[in-house]
């Protein structure tokens, strides 16, 4: 079984991560990803444990996990009066939002606005419901789009701007926003919320290990936390925001749901367990798609190094190890992948030019990894990766016909065709599927309260992100995570304090 994590640990010393309070703060590597100058966020010390200096018996609001949604959750709680605390049992903040690459979907945003594109709610709407196979909950995702242009302009109010757009697969309109210059949208979120929850001196506590969310009168009444894996402690809090993200480093957990899933390798930080759904399981919460288990199509298997959809949606194809395109490119990620599976050799190659490079700058940071593979004509190319040459310069200069005459006749791909493959030099990224996202998770409504068995809002109990299912259905569309957590989050937050000072 294959279970290939890219650790926290090595990642913090190349993404960006913010400052926080409370904590002992580290200076970030001068090799960081970004030029902004800040803090590296682990409470850690040198000896794995962290300093908590200032730790409260009682907060008005638990947030467990330190991602994006539990820190757009601290966030929202505080501008609303509360105090709240976040608990993160890794060394380090960011979660899975770290990882992220594409952007966050969002319609009829400003941005869109101000560069020509035309979206609107209804259109998200649709295409997310039909990325989901019509099974989400369509409240959630009335919730979701309805919310999303707020969102963008409530991270850009805090100095994290998302004007750049791109597409991912699904998407019928150009509704992916990252960061100007077009780099992957993980480590610019996770540094600007934390840069946030610094100013507002929000204390964020790691190597912090939620064990409980505790009851009293059939209502949250806290949580027992393990600090540096050695003294227990109980604190109390009216509300408790559950913001623990899914389970797609917990094969166990994974296995029990498809047996097949045991031979991928996953996307996940390691710290992706499940363990908020279980907790909020004790206390009698109801869960909603739990076998819906995202494969991602183009992961890089030596390092289970996830590659951003957004060179897809900037113009590469994807071939067989025969040199030509199998299958439309931008097609959702559950049929791209079924696509490469299928094929004699069960990966595939993402080609791309320096163009697409140009567009895409995470691919600098692929680059560094070794993961690119680069040649100044497309025969050279294809003599590197071993496929076929006149295959493969068939293939490309067919993929180009296309995109002049505006229409992919062959798979009938309709987005990311605004450039076509023709400015050396020419790359080329090894990829097959791997574990991604899962979709299933605690059921909530459209107020993040979180519901149990018979439906009805466990008291004092939220939740935000992928620790939450219903909103994606069978499959998530590339970008609906961050619009999920960024959104949700908030919500969370705002519905926490309404429900403190009630």
């Amino acid at each position: 079984m294959k279970r290939k994590f890219i650790s926290m640990l090595s990642l913090s010393a190349v993404l960006l991560l913010g400052a926080c309070s409370n904590q002992e703060k580290e200076k970030a590597s001068d090799n960081s990803s970004t030029d902004e100058s800040t803090e590296v966020t682990s409470g850690a010390s040198a000896n794995a444990s962290a300093n908590f200096e200032g730790l409260k018996d009682e907060y008005d609001v638990v947030i467990i996990g330190a991602g994006g949604g539990g820190m757009a959750a601290a966030i929202e709680a505080k501008e609303k009066g509360l105090e709240p605390v976040i608990f993160e049992k890794m060394p380090v903040a960011g979660g899975n939002t770290i990882k992220a690459s594409a952007g966050m979907n969002a319609s009829e945003t400003k941005f869109q606005k101000e560069a020509g594109i035309v979206d609107k709610n209804e259109t998200f709407f649709e295409d997310t419901m039909k990325g989901g196979k019509e099974t989400n909950d369509e409240a959630l995702v009335h919730y979701l789009v309805d919310h999303s242009a707020s969102a963008i302009d409530w991270l850009d109010s805090m100095g994290i701007t998302l004007s750049n757009i791109t597409t991912t697969g699904g998407m019928s309109v150009e509704r992916t926003h990252r960061p100007a210059d077009g780099s992957a949208v993980g480590q610019y979120l996770v540094s600007g919320l934390l840069r946030n929850i610094e100013e507002r001196e929000i204390p964020l506590y790691t190597y912090s290990d939620v064990k409980e969310i505790t009851m009293a009168d059939g209502k949250v009444s806290g949580v027992d936390v393990l600090l540096n894996n050695e003294e227990e402690k109980e604190i109390k809090a009216d509300a408790v925001v559950i913001a623990t993200g899914g389970f797609g480093a917990n094969f166990d957990m994974l296995t029990s749901y498809n047996e097949s899933l045991g031979k991928f390798v996953t996307t996940n930080q390691e710290g992706s367990t499940g363990d908020g759904i279980k907790m909020a399981q004790a206390d009698g919460a109801e869960v909603v798609d739990m076998a819906e288990i995202q494969i991602h199509p183009t992961v890089e298997q030596d390092t289970a190094m996830l590659i951003t959809e957004a060179v897809r949606g900037e113009g590469a194809i994807l071939v067989s190890d025969q040199g030509t395109r199998f299958v439309n490119e931008m097609e959702t990620r559950d049929n791209v992948s079924a696509a490469i599976l299928e094929l004699e050799q069960p990966s595939a190659y993402l080609i791309f030019d320096s163009g697409v490079k140009e567009r895409v700058t995470a691919i600098d940071f692929y680059e560094e990894a070794g993961l690119t593979t680069s040649a100044n004509t497309v025969k050279e190319l294809a003599d590197k990766i071993k496929v076929d040459a006149s295959a493969l310069e068939a293939t490309v200069a067919d993929w180009n016909k296309s995109v002049s005459d505006g229409k992919d006749t062959t798979f009938g791909r309709e987005t990311g065709m605004k450039h076509d493959l023709s400015k050396p030099d020419y790359y080329a990224i090894k990829i097959a599927p791997g574990i991604h996202h899962t979709m299933g998770g605690l059921k909530i409504n459209t107020k993040t309260e979180v519901l149990d068995k018979e439906g009805k809002a466990i008291p004092g109990m939220f939740a935000a992100g992928e620790v939450t299912g219903g909103i994606h259905g069978k499959n998530r569309i590339g970008g609906n995570a961050v619009a999920d957590i960024i959104i949700f989050g908030r919500q969370a937050g705002d519905q926490s304090a309404a429900y403190v000072k009630k």
